[in-house]
């Protein structure tokens, strides 16, 4: 089996390292391309603005200096010998539960997979607070990786459709187990912008994370998380609300 290993924070992250040894409990046959540099909310972009370069760091270690889509689409054209059976994206630095997955790099470069029709997953350790930067530790994910990988390589998976995986920020004793959950919705109105002066006197912004209002719902990859248990969620690239298909197409056909 061909494993591809991308990510969105950097082809040296910690986390990216995590997901290599859990993909060689699975295969020998493991590859391995990345942004050369953090892409961290990158979502599901792509570099068409300037050229995209690869870096060759050894045989099956490759950087590009664009995107986590850009990584997916240069592995699958420029780099593999043939395309991979499976491909893990992450294992990032921080969640990717409810809405946070249309902002993802870590997720899009698995949505971009799943356009390519390759089983892809995504992987994201949960950290306890703010500010921890290098230090986030990642013993959930190394830990229960396996566990929660292998099940899936016998599952078909639907077309166009891709699994979220995130791992609580607890001690890998105190998980719980694996709960497959839908996506939850996080209030982002309430999110903050964190306001500064350089050293130069100008001012500038910055997104910050914390002040997110939380609100679980019955049977969300929130609520799997806050209960601590691995949060596995299905997810599909059809954004189609199709419940509001008849009453739309009515309004024009007056």
């Amino acid at each position: 089996m061909r494993i591809l290993l991308t990510n969105d924070d950097g082809i040296n992250a910690e986390g990216l390292k995590v997901l290599e040894r859990i993909a060689r409990t699975l295969s020998d046959d493991v590859w391995v391309v990345a942004p050369a540099e953090e892409n961290s909310g990158a979502g599901h972009s792509l570099t068409l603005t300037r050229p995209v370069r690869l870096f060759k760091h050894d045989e099956r270690h490759w950087s590009v200096s664009g995107t986590p889509t850009d990584a997916v689409t240069m592995a699958l054209r420029k780099v593999l010998p043939a395309p991979p059976d499976l491909i893990l994206s992450g294992v990032n630095r921080g969640a990717n539960l409810g809405d946070d997955v249309t902002y993802s790099g870590t997720v899009s470069a698995a949505f971009e997979g799943a356009l390519a029709g390759i089983r892809s997953i995504a992987l994201s350790q949960v950290y306890a607070r703010e500010g921890m930067g290098d230090t986030v530790p990642f013993a959930v994910a190394e830990a229960w990786g396996e566990r929660v990988l292998r099940p899936l390589l016998g599952v078909p998976f639907a077309e166009r459709t891709l699994v979220n995986v995130n791992f609580p920020a607890i001690e890998p004793d105190a998980v719980q187990g694996i709960r497959v959950v839908k996506q939850g919705f996080h209030d982002y109105a309430r999110g903050s912008v964190v306001e500064g002066t350089d050293p130069r006197g100008y001012r500038y912004y910055w997104f910050g994370l914390h002040g997110i209002e939380h609100t679980p719902g019955h049977a969300t990859d929130l609520e799997a998380i806050a209960d601590g248990f691995v949060a596995v969620t299905p997810l599909q690239l059809d954004l189609t609300h199709t419940g509001s298909l008849l009453a739309l197409g009515e309004r024009y056909a007056r």
